[in-house]
């Protein structure tokens, strides 16, 4: 059964446009294509959909189209942009964003003349993966030292690729410039080896490039939508140096017959559910941008039709899509209007997160260590694809009070980015907050708005 939409409560006053979840439970919200920056802060009782907006600190750069991520201390790093100040010239430039002083600052560069809308990934130990557009060379940006690092050349450019991280230590990508193929870089070594061939190209070859978003879902598998009305699953191999197997996905269904649905550039995201929540639409004509997007749930065998949110009439490509803790789904669409998804069903408590070592006294302004399982979640949980990179592996740490009031503490220093760590013990810091009433509370870690059981602490 699918789930609902609705609105929420206080609609933004700006075109909504790429949202991040920062640590410390706020949504952080990119006015489209410009520099200002906007926080969605959810209510008393932890609800976004009533949540109430207030404006953080302006970006240096205007960009649209960038590489973007949520960082293992907390930060939030940007690179490129495929527009800057309205222009076409896939900027190059990288900024830092710390929500503790809410202040921007530059960083370093790969030394590219261009970067655009380069794909990136946060890797396990916190570095961040960047591919060249212009050629196969990609990067590693460290963000403790604000340097970069050449690592293995791709078999093709980045250009509108989208990377996805693997449980087995690979981040897989489509050959965009050269479908069927696929590839995958091997972490430990640097390097990038093929992945196989998907059953049918996802690329829309006859107009661009583009391709949809790839989730890893909570049984090992990748669900990669393609541009042109195909789907593909991967499966990887036992050794992550060998390619592992395509298999063909169902297809969107025709609108009007003959015409199948498309996402070239689209969102997509994971549910708690597991199923994947993705979008695609019509185009004008066999060589346009998806309109009037169509929403499903892919079940691991079929795209189950579900509702469309009002604010999905426009281009799909302008949609974002972003796991809140609570499990629902904020989407925008780079208007003035924001809706909220709420899914059916549970997960498995296997996917859950797990806490093994808290401390039981805590106080507020203080910081502490909370050890356990799973705290990255099973997989990045959100993408796009080159355009709007916003994965959501990362602990959140939630207080409930007795009388139910919602307080997110702000965690930073996670002990890995992985995802699907199982049984693997990792870690994160979390600050309580200044001002915290004294009194009971249950504390939670969420990862991609799965919620471990409580365990009990006291404040003051």
């Amino acid at each position: 059964m699918p789930g609902t939409w609705q609105p929420i409560a206080n609609q933004p006053s700006f075109a909504a446009s790429t949202m991040l979840l920062l640590t410390d439970g706020t949504v952080m919200c990119q006015e489209a294509g410009g520099i200002n920056w906007w926080r969605l802060t959810p209510d008393e009782w932890g609800d976004y959909a009533n949540g109430t907006w207030s404006p953080l600190a302006p970006m240096i750069d205007s960009r649209l189209y960038y590489a973007s991520a949520v960082l293992a201390d907390g930060r939030v790093f940007v690179a490129g942009g495929e527009y800057h100040n309205g222009v076409n010239d896939d900027w190059n430039r990288v900024e830092i964003y710390d929500p503790v002083s809410d202040a921007w600052q530059s960083a370093t560069t790969p030394g590219w003349t261009h970067i655009g809308d380069a794909p990136c990934c946060v890797l396990p130990d916190g570095r961040v993966l960047l591919g060249s557009i212009d050629d196969n060379r990609t990067a590693i940006y460290d963000p403790k030292t604000n340097t970069w690092s050449p690592t293995g050349n791709k078999l093709d450019s980045s250009s509108e690729e989208g990377f996805t991280l693997m449980p087995d230590g690979t981040v897989l990508a489509p050959e965009n410039s050269s479908p069927p193929n696929t590839e995958k870089y091997l972490i430990s070594s640097g390097t990038w080896v093929s992945a196989g061939q998907t059953p049918v190209s996802l690329i829309e070859s006859n107009f661009s490039i583009e391709i949809g978003p790839c989730l890893l879902r909570p049984d090992g598998t990748a669900f990669q939508v393609g541009a042109n009305g195909h789907t593909a699953v991967y499966e990887p191999d036992h050794d992550p140096a060998t390619p592992g197997n395509w298999m063909a996905g169902p297809d969107f269904p025709d609108n009007p017959p003959g015409q199948p649905l498309k996402a070239n550039d689209a969102p997509g995201c994971v549910l708690p559910n597991g199923h994947v929540l993705c979008v695609a639409g019509t185009a004008p004509n066999s060589g346009g941008y998806a309109q009037n997007g169509q929403f499903f749930e892919f079940d691991g065998k079929l795209l189950d039709p579900a509702p469309a949110p009002a604010n999905a009439g426009g281009n799909v490509y302008d949609g974002r899509m972003l796991v809140t803790p609570t499990g629902q789904v904020l989407f925008s669409a780079g208007s003035p209007a924001i809706q909220i998804y709420s899914p059916v069903g549970e997960p498995d408590d296997e996917w859950r997160p797990h806490i093994a070592e808290h401390p039981r006294d805590l106080q507020p302004g203080h910081s502490y260590l909370v050890r356990g399982e799973r705290f990255n979640g099973v997989t990045q949980a959100v993408a796009y694809g080159d355009d709007a990179t916003m994965a959501t592996n990362y602990p959140i740490v939630r207080l409930v009070s007795e009388d139910g009031h919602v307080h997110y503490c702000r965690t930073f220093d996670h002990s890995t980015m992985a995802v699907a760590t199982r049984h693997r013990r990792v870690h994160t810091s979390f600050t309580v907050p200044v001002g915290l009433p004294h009194g009971r509370y249950d504390l939670r870690v969420v990862a991609n708005g799965i919620a471990s059981p409580e365990a009990e602490v006291r404040v003051g």
